[in-house]
């Protein structure tokens, strides 16, 4: 019994799990080979039942330390939507006489074109978005592309992304991510269909600490495009909507 109690607190120190983990299952054996034994009914089951409940609280603490972790290494701190036409100045002051009104960058209010989507390690700016015929054109232009399929047409995207981690080995743009999503509420990737955009965007050369990247990317979507472009700016980033026109 005692095991299992030391092993059971064990289990809730997400530094010392595995002091519990090698605890508990010893006070379960002894436990079971105890109930057997005169005199000890009620320490045997009582070893019982807090090693089987401090396995698996000691699992929900480990699940809980590997997403904790998962987060820390993989995410890119908080997302800020800044609009470049805007002063920092004016963009405190209508922030904070307008509480009432929506978050810019979201489905319901996207970001106008031209807003930086900024965190700890990538700042992105949606810099045009082309659709119509002038997309059609310069898609075609490209004698490996086909044309849209039935129901649907081509959109450009252009944008920059720019690293501002402080990884000394740096790191590639195809970590961000941009995508559309209709009106309907489906996302767009560039799965979708494959086609060269005109003076595509480099994802795969390294950018290290203010390094840069311009160009386009291109999707085909559902006619009419009644959709918004959606920003990552990391993989577990959280995502800001920008306005097609």
């Amino acid at each position: 019994m005692i095991i299992a109690i030391v092993g059971f607190i064990f289990a809730c120190i997400p530094g010392a799990l595995i002091v519990g983990w090698l605890l508990l299952p010893i006070a379960f054996i002894l436990g079971i080979v105890a109930v057997f034994l005169k005199g000890t009914k009620w320490q045997a089951i009582t070893a019982i039942v807090v090693s089987v409940v401090g396995t698996i609280v000691g699992a929900i603490v480990f699940f809980a330390v590997v997403a904790s972790s998962f987060n820390n290494a993989f995410s890119s701190g908080d997302t800020t939507v800044k609009d470049s036409s805007v002063s920092d100045e004016q963009a405190t002051d209508e922030a904070t006489s307008s509480e009432e009104s929506a978050t810019v960058g979201t489905r319901d209010n996207p970001a106008p074109i031209g807003t930086e989507i900024a965190n700890d390690e990538w700042k992105v700016t949606i810099n045009s978005v082309t659709t119509g015929a002038a997309a059609a054109d310069a898609i075609s232009a490209n004698q490996f592309n086909e044309p849209a399929d039935a129901g649907s047409e081509y959109i450009i995207v252009n944008y920059t992304v720019t690293y501002i981690g402080d990884d000394a080995d740096g790191q590639i743009p195809a970590m961000v991510g941009v995508d559309y999503v209709t009106g309907g509420g489906a996302t767009v990737g560039l799965g979708s269909k494959v086609v060269v955009a005109p003076e595509s965007i480099d994802v795969l050369s390294t950018l290290y600490n203010g390094g840069t990247t311009t160009g386009n990317t291109a999707m085909q979507v559902p006619s009419p495009v009644d959709g918004v472009i959606v920003v990552r700016p990391g993989m577990v980033a959280d995502k800001v909507f920008v306005a097609v026109q």
